[in-house]
């Protein structure tokens, strides 16, 4: 197994008013390439930062954190915000959409700030929605779409910038089943082709898709 991410003795505290409040403690994480991973735990047990944190958009106040092979903890924002837009992306719960953008332009928006050239952001942006079945719904805006289809939106912008990992924020919140089967096996066939998933839910049935669970308890890592 070849290594992408590892957190050690990650440690996250908030100061409210007088007192500390504990939101990670200690926390250790391998995620190796190709894995599929859900990370389970219950409400307010610091779901939100983890994910921040892997992201590299929240910096713990204790942490070391090596990204394929490269120790990035002391790095410049600048820097993490590069890692961060070729490497990993992530699929938020609420999709956030632009109300009054096309989905082809959902999905082209990302690539400009990854200074790809204008001639090949649409031919990018198709080849990701024909991936997830929406090429022609190119012109549509987000209002003329179903839930699923908006997460779909939000899972070809991931692609179209080809990153290493996905991280998604309880992709399947709220769907009934047959969309919910629809979203994991489309997150399955994206891990088999080699991309690296890593899930936060609360959903016990995904156990059946994921390869590895991670569970949290009490701000720890439950083995």
């Amino acid at each position: 197994m070849i290594m992408l991410i590892k957190l050690e003795w990650i440690k996250k505290d908030y100061k409210m008013w007088e007192n500390i409040v504990h939101v990670l403690k200690w926390i250790d994480l391998v995620i190796y390439k190709w894995d599929f991973v859900s990370i389970m735990w219950p409400s307010w047990s610091g779901k939100s930062t983890l994910m921040n944190i892997i992201w590299m958009l929240d910096i713990p106040s204790n942490w070391k954190y090596i990204f394929d092979w490269n120790e990035i903890t002391w790095k410049r924002e600048d820097d993490l915000s590069k890692i961060r837009g070729k490497s990993i992306w992530f699929i938020f719960q609420s999709y956030n959409l632009i109300s009054r953008m096309s989905v082809i332009k959902q999905v082209m928006l990302p690539l400009a700030y990854q200074w790809i050239a204008k001639s090949k952001r649409e031919k990018i942006a198709l080849e990701a929605l024909a991936k997830v079945w929406l090429a022609d719904k190119r012109d549509n805006k987000p209002n003329e779409l179903s839930w699923w289809q908006q997460q779909r939106v939000s899972i070809a912008r991931a692609l179209a910038l080809n990153p290493a990992m996905i991280l998604a924020d309880e992709p399947t919140w709220a769907l009934d089943t047959k969309t919910w089967e629809d979203i994991m096996n489309l997150l399955t066939e994206l891990n088999n082709e080699g991309k690296t998933i890593v899930l936060i839910t609360h959903e016990k049935d995904i156990d059946a898709y994921a390869k590895k669970h991670i569970f949290i308890k009490d701000w720890l890592i439950l083995n």
